[in-house]
């Protein structure tokens, strides 16, 4: 059978595999942006926005909503944020990750961090609200059943958000597949609910000319523009997880999904939403999306939105999964544990720690706002200064990895960075009625991250001061007839050694301290998780000190690499190494034995400033939920596991 290959030499999918990652991309990267209209034009007219529902207003309101999902989303993100992928992965630190070998010399290295790592709390944040705000807009659509069930609304939304989170250990493949087609029939509606105003009322599609959104922008009070932007950018809340879930099911199905079926139904609903303003009927409960529902279909539409918000929340969710590890790699935060849920897409994982945040965010929400009216103040900061961080990363990757002319680059991305800012502008003038929470959060969670980094360089520098013995002196050493057990030790090594002038790792002269004995076979082994999802070649590294004498057997250092979507097995590596003796050691590798030091950090004097004295507990809060690294490298499985605890004393 033939197979056709991508650009970057992998296989592309077959047909029928295209279709199925397509129909779970629908099911989970398109939910958040595919249900703003449950809420967005609603928050415009009779929410917060009180805009009249003059035929002036309606006609610059929607044109504004069609021309930001043109030009954010169909323009920016899907014809070119998407192509600045990492190896197939996208998101924020995929940019960052891309840029950062290119960049580390630049003088604005530093601000370049410090945005990208901002970017990355904001989406947190935004992780947090968008299933809140989601689900609670669909299960409003009671009060417009009966009035009386009001009081059920929070409830049934805190059920239902309980089972959401609970079903994400089963992964997003298995999510996608169950919530695909629930959301193709969504797209479908809604596209049809459309449709049926539009024909009814097709001077609508005079909001299709940018002109109805220009002379919108010209003539409306600059303060008024302001609040109706921060709710027009509703609209196009979930497009950022396009790109930051495209590790989940690649480029090809979020672009078929998006023009085929998910950018053709938005517009057709949201025209529909203003033929319905244009109608003058009366908009019970100011919900204009319910009020395009015929009332024999009202019950089932909302149980159809129901389950649509649902899907909603799992864009963000994934996306904050894939977040989470990929800071790891980028050493901005914890290695935290992982379950990888596809054993064919290894982009899919699932991590408890950042699920059960989430679902602890949401739910606060929830109960703190009760209704999405309220809630929607909170929305759009966070997504607002991620685009903007996007767009202004995207005239790098073009200067420096696509090597555009300086002014091809500026001239494309730096008006979608102005219509970014814009965005931003208008969504900080919600900042006190709830925009302070996502960017809260955002803050909080770049607290942690600089203060991980400070940690653990900490460690690093307090490791480098303790005297150690060099690899020289330890060949010598062993050339005097020490102590010997007959065992293969691995020593877990911070950096590949592989000259003798370099010191052996600190837990290598731990072991030398406390037993003054030296093992037959010593394996320095340094594993790296690199910037890239997937290793395709050069695997290992190996250099050899000592080859085997009759007294010492052999001292090597063996550098493995894994990208970050790899699962880890380092086992399988070091075993398929010696059986090929590339390492000359032939014990069967089930008698080794790995040594590894666990850090206990503690403060070293009593009276340390306040400040440092809560990062230095926060900082011990997140070393507590690191994944232990035998674990996280698939080691322990057949090899024997020693550790050596060492306090850490920081001030």
């Amino acid at each position: 059978m033939k197979t056709r290959e991508n650009d970057d030499g992998t296989v592309a999918p077959s047909r029928m595999k295209l279709s199925l990652l397509t129909i779970g991309a629908l099911g989970v990267v398109f939910g958040d942006i595919g249900t703003s209209p449950l809420y967005a034009v609603s928050q415009i007219f009779f929410g917060m926005g009180k805009l009249p529902a003059t035929s002036e207003n309606v006609f610059g309101a929607i044109s504004l909503i069609v021309w930001s999902l043109t030009v954010v989303v169909a323009f920016k993100y899907v014809t070119f944020v998407l192509r600045a992928d990492n190896g197939g992965e996208g998101g924020v630190f995929a940019l960052f990750a891309l840029l950062s070998d290119k960049l580390a010399s630049k003088k604005y290295y530093a601000l370049l961090v410090f945005a990208f790592t901002l970017a990355a709390g904001l989406l947190f944040g935004d992780g947090t609200i968008t299933p809140a705000i989601s689900v609670l807009s669909a299960v409003e659509g009671l009060t417009v059943v009966a009035g009386s069930l009001a009081p059920f609304v929070v409830p049934v939304t805190v059920v239902l958000l309980a089972i959401l989170f609970f079903f994400q250990s089963r992964g997003t493949a298995k999510v996608g597949n169950v919530f695909g087609p629930i959301i193709v029939i969504w797209f479908v509606s809604i596209a049809a609910l459309g449709l049926n105003q539009v024909v009814g009322h097709p001077e609508i599609l005079m909001a299709l000319s940018p002109w109805s959104a220009v002379k919108f922008l010209i003539h409306t009070d600059i303060r008024i523009l302001l609040v109706v932007m921060g709710f027009v950018m509703l609209s196009i809340t979930g497009g950022e997880a396009l790109f930051a879930d495209m590790g989940h099911f690649g480029i090809r199905p979020i672009r078929l999904g998006w023009f085929f079926l998910v950018y053709p139904a938005l517009l057709l609903n949201y025209l529909g939403q203003g033929a319905l303003l244009l109608s003058g009927k009366e908009i019970v409960n100011g919900d204009i999306f319910y009020n395009l529902v015929p009332q024999p279909l009202l019950v089932p539409m909302i149980v159809l939105a129901t389950a649509a918000t649902i899907i909603a929340s799992q864009a963000m969710i994934s996306g904050a999964f894939s977040l989470a590890s990929q800071a790891a790699v980028m050493k901005l935060f914890p290695m935290l544990r992982k379950k990888y849920t596809n054993q064919e897409h290894e982009g899919q994982i699932y991590i408890p720690a950042v699920n059960w945040s989430l679902f602890a965010g949401a739910i606060l929400l929830v109960l703190y706002f009760k209704s999405s009216s309220n809630l929607a103040s909170a929305y759009g900061l966070a997504v607002s200064g991620d685009m903007l961080v996007t767009s202004l990363a995207m005239i790098l990757i073009a200067r420096y990895l696509w090597h555009w002319k300086k002014w091809h680059a500026y001239a494309l991305f730096m008006p979608l960075a102005m219509f970014d800012g814009f965005f931003l502008l208008s969504n900080s003038m919600k900042f006190f009625q709830g925009g302070f929470i996502p960017l809260t959060i955002g803050i909080v969670l770049y607290s942690f991250m600089t203060t991980w980094q400070w940690g653990k360089q900490r460690i690093n520098d307090s490791n480098d001061a303790m005297p150690k013995m060099s690899v020289g002196e330890l060949m010598r050493l062993s050339d005097r007839s020490p102590t010997v057990i007959p065992k293969t030790v691995i020593f877990l090594s911070r950096k590949f050694t592989r000259e003798q002038g370099q010191n052996v790792p600190i837990i290598f002269q731990t072991f030398w301290n406390r037993f003054h004995a030296i093992p037959q076979n010593i394996i320095f082994l340094h594993v790296v998780i690199e910037k890239v999802p997937h290793m395709r070649h050069k695997r290992f590294k190996i250099h050899t000190f000592k080859k085997g004498t009759d007294n010492i057997g052999c001292i090597v250092s063996v550098m493995i690499s894994f990208g970050y979507w790899e699962k880890p097995n380092v086992e399988q590596v070091l075993d398929d190494l010696a059986r090929h003796h590339l390492i000359n050691i032939d014990d069967d590798h089930r008698e080794w034995l790995l040594y590894m030091l666990q850090e206990r950090v503690h403060v070293s004097r009593q009276h340390v400033p306040f400040w440092r004295y809560v990062r230095i507990k926060v900082f011990q809060i997140l070393m507590k939920n690191v994944d232990h690294k035998d674990r996280y490298f698939g080691l322990g499985n057949d090899i024997g596991l020693s550790s050596e605890t060492i306090p850490i004393y920081l001030d």
